[in-house]
């Protein structure tokens, strides 16, 4: 499989992707709009993409390329996120003055910036502070990012496990540009769609009426301007079960029934993590 994700070599999509997919072909990209439009102009490409984080929500601009591209969402994975701060050879805690890293990273791991009083360092990426950080070759200077990130950049682990909170988890999706469903069989699935509701009182009420008259859960609902607009707004639901499923079906169809427009983006089994809370 050849499998595309945002970033620097060593980023946690870099690090999912290897998880999740061991033995396939990893490409990065400088952005997550090159990443949507590699898997929509070569079908031979999957991409991993962050959906959201259970810390800091959802993850800018992927919201904008969904609809965008409308590419399909084969299968889900949710990957724990541990921060390390990293340094050159033989650098102490005691030695660094500033620590790099991106804007979310940073805001997870308050309590180590804090108690050492480093000065914090936005930038793009976690993977790209590290890389940073191994050609500057200043020992007053840290990165937080992966332990991959240390090993491609050759940088020593000052400290493990700095986030604040262990409970550090982001869903990742794999996506690309053919459609395909799994089979139905006896396990647990997730159908992902977007739709936009008519412009009139009580639309989304009635679009989500369906869902409950058929007693079918909707683990995940999200609305995001149309258009960039704030006349409209888009909503993205994960339904818990197939679309082959007869409840699923009526609930979809009466969904239809009410919205401007409506895309199935995924059919795809549920990642384990989801009952292993």
């Amino acid at each position: 499989m050849k499998l595309a994700f945002q970033g620097e070599l060593g980023a946690f999509s870099h690090l999912a992707a290897i998880k999740f997919f061991p033995k396939s072909e990893i490409k990065p990209c400088q952005t997550f709009e090159e990443c949507f439009g590699l898997a929509t102009e070569n079908s031979e490409y999957k991409i991993i993409i962050p959906m959201e984080n259970s810390l800091a929500g959802r993850v800018a601009d992927i919201h904008y390329l969904i609809p965008k591209y409308k590419l399909q969402i084969y299968a889900e994975y949710f990957h724990p996120i541990i921060h390390n701060l990293l340094g050159l050879k033989g650098t102490r805690l005691e030695d660094i003055k500033t620590v790099r890293s991106h804007s979310q990273a940073i805001g997870q791991c308050q309590n180590i910036i804090q108690k050492n009083n480093l000065k914090p360092i936005i930038s793009a990426d976690t993977a790209g502070s590290a890389k940073y950080i191994s050609e500057k070759k200043d020992k007053t200077e840290s990165a937080i990012a992966s332990s991959l990130a240390s090993e491609i950049y050759d940088l020593q682990i000052i400290a493990k496990h700095v986030e604040d909170d262990s409970k550090n988890v982001t869903r990742f999706l794999v996506m690309g540009k053919e459609v395909h469903h799994p089979e139905l069989r006896n396990k647990k699935y997730i159908t992902s769609c977007i739709f936009r509701v008519k412009s009139i009182p009580a639309a989304l009420y009635k679009c989500l009426g369906g869902f409950a008259t058929n007693n079918v859960n909707l683990c995940k609902l999200e609305s995001f301007s149309a258009k960039n607009t704030f006349e409209q707004v888009n909503f993205f639901i994960d339904i818990e079960g197939h679309i082959e499923d007869f409840k699923v079906q009526k609930s979809l169809e009466e969904l239809g029934f009410h919205t401007e427009s409506l895309d199935i983006l995924g059919v795809y089994e549920a990642d384990k993590f989801r009952f292993n809370k």
